[in-house]
């Protein structure tokens, strides 16, 4: 019989909390989804910490056949590949059972193009990871259990082969993989948020995000190991303090890269809803702050440097944290490290041109950064307007003020020496380069550095670097990156573009979901242009098996889906303040919600048949204000709005950017009708 340390089963059935929920790793999660609906069953998360193959895959053709709890190896059978139907992560176990002295090789593997008798890879040096090998001298039977550093943290498929003398059988039984993630979560199911559209694709995108997002929250002890090891890989690495912390993911780097962060906390938040993990991983990058004031690229243990980008991206991380959980406390205890953090970035400002010269050059895989980098200096800007809002909420209005001067006096250097308005969209540099990045247009958008006409002329520009699977980045020339197309769908829906940002969903992440190679439940870190699982396979990845298919910084329409189709955001600290702005693109129909320390949010809406009317309920906690700017769907200026069965008629308004029908609705549930009058 196997042994699982001191990990204990939760039993949903059993309706109490077990001791542990990883290993030593007592559980603190939610026991109940906030909304349970039919939306659960999208979920991808297991309803088990122990998860068993769901298929067995033989034969060159990779045959299938369900597992029935025992697989033979033999001659004749050498290898068979377990399938687990989804991504996983975890420590493997079996029995076995041989009628005399065999070697049993064990590898795993995230894509179904990369079976075979090693690993994917994932140490990050040039050797493969290889595999364990589990060496029965006698016949008989008995269990193996992988070791804890050897625990593997994301794959679908499991390879067993015989190696051993070819007269030997031996029987596998009893499979089994105790889960590793989300490791203070008894119940893997329980998340916080919801969301659901009359498109089932969307739909699976969504929790595509959110399930990718719980495999990417690990235990503390189980980073990657460095230095790397040499052909096979380790994942004993300390990643902070706590008990759960979020990286980058699953597979590898397994490590905290702020960056990644500005992606994976707002869907993380609009979905899974747990931020404990989120503040683990931001605490490390402070205690590790150099004695000039700039923050690692990555935490612990790797500890990268030399990056002004994800400098500023931990700095971002800690507005987004604090307005989702309103954890002023962890505010003051990093307040002087945050200051000297935003003096030490802003010191690289040039007093001529007003922009930031930057000289930490790492950054997230584009080919080139350094000198007046245009997406470096917006991101400064984001950096800066959020830290005008974080020194008002800690009470010091007058630092508030010089952060909101700087970020005024950059805006105009910025839209001064790097717009091209003959071309209509922002130069790479403040040179004569002919490069359009996505991901400095896309963030100009987001981060509001642009006018409503400059917002149209990017949207328009960025999609010509579409093909049929996604975005080309031009910065890193033939590959897709869903990281920086995650800020692109944004930039299109505060466009006003809706159905573009929705079309750039549906054949990017659409397209990697329902790839008979994938995951099937996960999203991936990148791809080459041609649809190859090779993503930056030209910049010195060890091996194109290196890719991530299971990488947060890639979970951007888990959130967008929630805040632009639904239409719900968070605007002040754990949702004191929120929005409402719903856009219905090509859809019929929308519902999701999420959670804060205030209470549950919820919104629906529908559309009628006549397509000049509309209906949606809402309900946030009760002493909350939200701004709704209800959208003009046929062009008429004028709608009769029904709020709770009082009536008003309300013009259209221009509000950031955007055009449509503006109401202040109170905390509370209420139900709202809206009728455009025809021909006002």
């Amino acid at each position: 019989m196997r042994g699982l340390g001191v990990f204990a089963v939760f039993s949903l059935m059993g309706g109490g909390r077990s001791e542990s929920c990883w290993r030593e790793t007592i559980c603190t999660g939610p026991l109940e989804p906030a909304f349970p609906g039919e939306w659960d069953v999208y979920n991808y998360a297991p309803d088990s910490r122990s998860v068993k193959p769901k298929m067995v895959l033989s034969g060159d053709d990779l045959s299938s056949t369900p597992y029935n709890g025992s697989v033979v190896l033999s001659a004749d059978t050498p290898q068979v590949v377990l399938d687990f139907g989804l991504e996983v992560g975890g420590i493997t176990s079996l029995n076995y059972a041989g009628d005399g002295a065999a070697v049993v090789g064990l590898a795993w593997t995230e894509a179904k193009n990369w079976i075979g008798s090693d690993s994917d890879y994932s140490n990050g040096g040039s050797t493969p990871d290889g595999h364990l090998t589990l060496n029965i001298t006698e016949s008989g039977s008995g269990s193996y259990e992988v070791p804890l550093e050897k625990l593997r943290g994301g794959f679908r498929y499991l390879t067993l082969y015989h190696s051993g003398p070819t007269s030997t059988t031996v029987n596998v039984s009893d499979i089994l993989l105790e889960i590793g993630f989300q490791p203070t979560w008894p119940n893997l199911r329980a998340y916080r948020g919801y969301f659901r559209s009359s498109d089932e694709t969307l739909n699976k995108i969504w929790y595509a995000g959110a399930y990718t997002l719980q495999t990417n929250t690990v235990p503390v002890s189980t980073g990657r190991a460095i230095p790397m090891v040499k052909d096979s890989w380790m994942n004993n690495g300390i990643l902070g303090n706590g008990s759960t912390i979020i990286v980058d993911g699953a597979k590898r780097d397994r490590a905290v890269w702020p960056g990644d962060m500005g992606v994976a906390v707002p869907s993380a938040f609009y979905s899974v809803g747990e931020l404990e993990s989120v503040a683990n991983a931001l605490q490390v990058m402070y205690n590790y702050q150099n004695k000039d004031g700039s923050l690692p690229e990555a935490g612990p243990p790797l500890l990268q440097q030399d990056s002004d980008t994800y400098h500023m991206w931990t700095l971002i991380g800690t507005y987004n944290y604090v307005l989702y959980q309103n954890d002023t406390d962890f505010l003051a205890h990093n307040w002087d490290r945050y200051q000297k953090a935003i003096e030490y970035v802003y010191g690289k400002v040039d007093r001529a041109s007003g922009l930031l010269v930057v000289t930490g050059t790492r950054d997230w895989a584009r080919w080139g950064q350094g000198f007046n980098n245009s997406e470096a200096n917006i991101i400064l800007h984001r950096t800066l307007t959020t830290g005008s809002y974080l020194a008002a909420l800690i009470g010091d209005d007058t630092l508030s003020g010089t952060y909101t001067d700087r970020a005024v006096a950059l805006l105009t250097a910025i839209n001064t020496h790097l717009w091209d308005s003959s071309y209509g969209a922002f130069r790479d540099n403040a040179t004569e380069t002919t490069l359009y990045p996505q991901d400095a247009n896309s963030l100009a958008v987001l981060f509001n550095v642009t006018s409503a006409e400059q917002d149209e002329s990017i949207s328009s520009r960025l999609v010509e670097n579409w093909n049929d699977i996604g975005a080309v980045s031009p910065e890193l020339p033939g590959n897709i990156s869903p990281f920086i197309s995650s800020f692109e769908i944004q930039s299109h829906f505060l466009a006003g573009n809706a159905t573009r940002a929705l079309d750039l969903i549906r054949r990017s992440w659409g397209w990697y979901l329902n790839h008979p190679n994938g995951t099937g439940s996960t999203v991936i870190e990148g791809y080459l242009e041609d649809g190859s699982f090779a993503y930056r396979s030209d910049r010195g990845y060890p091996h194109i098996s290196y890719t991530s298919h299971a990488h947060g910084w890639s979970a951007g329409p888990t959130s967008a889906l929630t805040n632009y189709v639904v239409g719900l955001s968070v605007t002040g600290p754990a949702g004191q303040t929120w929005s409402f702005a719903p856009q219905f693109g090509d859809l019929q129909s929308a519902e999701g919600g999420f959670t804060t320390t205030l209470g549950k949010f919820r919104a629906s809406w529908a559309v009628g048949d006549t397509g000049v009317s509309y209906s949606f309920n809402i309900s946030t906690p009760e002493g909350t204000e939200g701004s709704a700017l209800l959208p003009c769907v046929s062009g008429n200026r004028k709608a009769k709005i029904t709020i709770d069965g009082n009536v008003g008629v309300y013009a259209t308004k221009t509000v950031n950017k955007l055009t449509g029908h503006a109401v202040k609705i109170q905390g509370g549930a209420h139900s709202v009708l809206v009728q455009e009058m025809v021909g006002a």
